[in-house]
């Protein structure tokens, strides 16, 4: 499994952005797909997950109503695009994925999803700068 990410750079405040995931090695149906972001001095936050086995999206409250987190199988890539950036999303965003054993989902829920510490697979970073 690898995951490369992708898109990030400086944009001012109100503006947009779309961050793309390469993937390969795995099939989508069978793992969800996130992405994270860590700002200087704080803790890693879960930002957006998709899970393609039902096609639900999950969103954390920061960005919840300015985010679009989409896939495009064909294509091998998850996108999640922002709009209305704040100074507070900059970050290094990352993407990550995890194999979703069927025990699991039905225990997913917005909480568990945006743990860091359920994913095994990560991206390199992308640095998002949002300048006011």
């Amino acid at each position: 499994v690898q995951l490369q990410a992708s898109g990030g750079g400086l944009v001012q405040a109100g503006g947009s952005l779309r961050l793309s995931c390469k993937t390969s090695g795995f099939a989508y149906d069978d793992y969800v797909v996130a992405w994270f972001r860590q700002a200087p001095g704080k803790e890693r936050e879960g930002v957006s997950a998709l899970t393609h086995f039902d096609g639900r999206t999950y969103y954390a409250i920061s960005v919840e109503g300015r985010a679009t987190i989409s896939s495009d199988k064909s294509k091998n890539t998850v996108y999640l695009e922002m709009n209305n950036l704040r100074p507070e999303d900059t970050a290094v965003y990352y993407c990550a994925a995890d194999f979703l054993e069927s025990w699991r989902r039905p225990l997913i829920n917005r909480a568990h999803i945006m743990r860091g510490d359920w994913y095994d697979h990560w991206s390199q970073g992308t640095q998002v700068t949002v300048s006011s």
